[in-house]
């Protein structure tokens, strides 16, 4: 049996030599040449007094009133809003259903809205409106309907 000269292919069964890898953690990539020029391909960072947050320890919470670096900050809770009157939704209401309901709701909403500050005031308002239009175009409706009756029977049997 012959065996293969020294410096030849090596044993498969001997341990290999480790390949020979630079360790990353060596030196810094981002740090600035000593030179004050900026290494190819790298971006110009200026010289840092150390850390860029102050460090805490694991679990610190920071003083009351402070965000922790990178926090959300959270706003004030809305406060709630008033509760809606009810006689001013049925002001609205009403308006379409029986008019001069509403006004008088309207009005008695309003009134409520003053004294006790609830929310709804718009709706009163509305309600009151409309209920003024529609009662004052059913007044004109009916007033037309009296004199179309009284034209009607006035010029009916007079002519021969």
């Amino acid at each position: 049996m012959t065996y293969p000269p020294p410096g030849g292919t090596p044993d498969p069964y001997q341990p290999q030599q480790p390949y020979e890898q630079p360790n990353p953690y060596a030196t810094d990539p981002y740090a600035a040449p000593a030179s004050g020029a900026p290494a190819s391909g790298q971006p110009y960072l200026p010289p840092t007094s150390g850390q860029p947050y102050p460090p805490q320890a694991y679990g610190q919470q920071p003083p009351y009133g402070q965000q922790p670096y990178g926090g959300q900050q959270y706003a004030q809770p809305y406060a709630a809003a008033p509760a809606t009157n009810t006689m001013a939704i049925l002001a609205l209401v009403f308006a379409f259903v029986f008019s001069p309901a509403a006004i008088v709701m309207g009005h008695v909403a309003k009134k409520q809205i003053r004294q006790t500050g609830e929310g709804g005031e718009g709706l009163a308002t509305a309600g009151l409106w409309l209920g003024y239009i529609f009662t004052g175009l059913y007044a004109l409706f009916c007033v037309g309907w009296i004199v179309l009756v009284i034209a009607a029977a006035s010029s009916s049997g007079t002519t021969y």
